[in-house]
């Protein structure tokens, strides 16, 4: 069975973007040794206009063939004239207002996306990539099985928690550590079930 990996940047005190959503403040991190790993480990996870920049949109995908994210995150892409912007996966995205397929290769999820998780983790293929934003991770918390946390050196305060979801206990088992020479620390976790 598939499994669903919600690999998310997050601040050292747990926010993924500032109370508006905006992350752009991330990217002055992705240099160096992380920029390396980003290029080989998470390549499938990045843009497809990220992949062209770094020279590896032609790289297969190796971990993930399908991408989950929210409204907001997708309408970034969408004022920037990308209609696909995860065009190397299976491009899903969770909104009740958009309501025309923007791109034939963009799924609109309008209804119960945990039931559409779990019909996609019984299908055959690689893992499944849960983009985010918050909003839809608390509605995936249960389908959730791997959680890879980006940490950046930076204490936000306040902003867009991980899993906009209510006070409840999740245990989850560390798997790896990685840290790189310019504060970026990467932790994997496993769900505990």
């Amino acid at each position: 069975m598939r499994k669903l990996s919600y690999y998310v940047a997050v601040s050292i005190d747990g926010f993924i973007g500032a109370p508006d959503g905006d992350a752009a403040f991330f990217n002055t991190y992705v240099h160096g040794e992380y920029l390396d790993y980003l290029r080989t480990e998470g390549a499938d996870t990045l843009p497809t206009p990220a992949r062209r920049l770094f020279g590896i949109e032609s790289v297969p995908n190796s971990r993930f063939d399908t991408v989950i994210q929210g409204r907001a995150s997708y309408e970034l892409a969408l004022a920037e004239g990308i209609t696909s912007p995860y065009a190397h996966l299976r491009e899903l995205v969770v909104s009740r207002s958009i309501t025309e397929f923007p791109d034939p290769h963009v799924e609109i999820v309008s209804g119960d996306i945990a039931a559409r998780v779990r019909e996609l983790k019984r299908e055959d293929g690689l893992g499944i990539y849960l983009c985010g934003g918050a909003d839809v991770a608390g509605q995936l918390r249960d389908e959730v099985d791997e959680l890879v946390i980006k940490t950046y050196p930076v204490v936000l305060g306040s902003g867009m928690p991980m899993f906009a979801a209510g006070f409840r206990i999740d245990a989850f088992a560390l798997e790896s550590l990685r840290s790189f020479d310019n504060g970026v620390v990467v932790r994997t976790y496993r769900r505990q079930r």
